[in-house]
C-alpha cells in the first residue's frame, strides 16, 4: 500500500509599513482622520506645523523654513549621500543630522537613523581615533592627611540680618568635610585673611594648600604675603567650573537657607 504524503502549503505575505506621512496629508488634503480617537488627537496636534503643498509635504521649522518630509526610503538616500557621498564627509551621527537638516529635509526619527547609520559606518570603524587607555574603575582623589586642604568660598550678598551681615566666608576640609563660617558685612581681602588665619590656621594648623575661585578678595598681595609666611600654597579654580563648588554646594544650601 502506498502512503500519501500530506503537502503544506505556506503563504508569505509582505506586510509594508504606513507611511508615516500620509495621516498627516489625509487630513491636510482631505480632512480625513482615523478612527481611535488616540491618533486622531495626535494628528490634529502635529498637523499644525505641517503643510501640503503641490504633492509634497513640508514641516515648518522653528526658524520659518519649511523642511522636505522624507519617506523611509528617501530617508536612507539622504544619509547616504549626506555621509559617504561625493561631498561626504563621514560626520558623527548628531552631526550627520544637522547637516540633512540644513540640506532642508525632515523626518522623526531622523536623529536615532543618523546615530545607528553612522555606527554601522564600515569606514568609519576603520578610520575611527581609537582610545588607547584601558578601561579601568576611577578612584576619588583623597587628601593624605585631615586639615591638609582646604576649600573657600563666599555666600551672598544674603539678606540683610540684624547685625548688618549680608555675606558667609565659608570653608570646607577636603578630608573631613568639615565646615567653617562666619558671617560678614562686606568682604574684603583684609576680612579673607584674617578668616583664613583664626578659624582654619591657628585652630587645625598650616594646610598644605588652600583651593577658592578668581574672587578679588581671594587673589590679592595680601593673600599671597598670608602664603608666603605661613608656607602654604594657594590654588586657583575655574570661575565657572570651580571645584571647590562642587564640595561646598551642600553647605552654600544650608547656609542660604539659615
Amino acid at each position: 500500500m502506498f502512503q500519501e504524503e500530506e503537502n503544506h502549503v505556506m503563504e508569505v505575505f509582505e506586510v509594508e509599513e504606513e507611511d508615516w506621512r500620509q495621516p498627516l496629508i489625509d487630513y491636510l488634503e482631505y480632512g480625513k482622520l482615523p478612527n481611535d480617537l488616540r491618533r486622531r488627537t495626535d494628528i490634529r496636534r502635529r498637523a499644525t506645523r505641517f503643510i501640503y503643498y503641490k504633492g509634497t509635504l513640508y514641516k515648518r521649522s522653528f526658524n520659518e523654513i519649511f523642511l522636505h518630509c522624507l519617506s523611509d526610503n528617501e530617508k536612507v538616500q539622504a544619509m547616504e549621500e549626506a555621509h559617504s557621498g561625493v561631498c561626504g564627509a563621514h560626520q558623527s551621527g548628531p552631526k550627520l543630522h544637522f547637516r540633512i537638516k540644513r540640506m532642508g529635509y525632515y523626518c522623526p526619527t531622523m536623529v536615532k537613523d543618523c546615530i545607528n547609520y553612522a555606527r554601522r559606518c564600515q569606514a568609519c570603524q576603520f578610520h575611527a581615533n581609537l582610545i588607547h587607555q584601558p578601561p579601568e574603575l576611577l578612584h576619588h582623589t583623597v587628601t593624605s592627611w585631615p586639615f591638609g586642604v582646604w576649600g573657600l568660598d563666599v555666600v551672598g550678598p544674603l539678606t540683610k540680618s540684624f547685625g548688618g551681615h549680608l555675606y558667609i566666608p565659608a570653608a570646607t576640609d577636603y578630608f573631613f568635610k568639615w565646615a567653617e563660617a562666619v558671617p560678614l558685612k562686606e568682604v574684603k581681602k583684609e576680612n579673607v585673611a584674617d578668616f583664613i588665619c583664626t578659624h582654619i590656621i591657628y585652630r587645625y594648623g598650616v594646610p598644605r594648600y588652600i583651593i577658592t575661585d578668581n574672587r578679588a578678595a581671594f587673589c590679592s598681595s595680601l593673600i599671597d604675603k598670608l602664603c608666603q609666611k605661613f608656607g602654604f600654597k594657594q590654588r586657583n579654580s575655574s570661575m565657572y567650573y570651580a571645584a571647590v563648588m562642587v564640595l561646598l554646594n551642600h553647605l552654600t544650601k544650608l547656609c542660604a537657607t539659615y
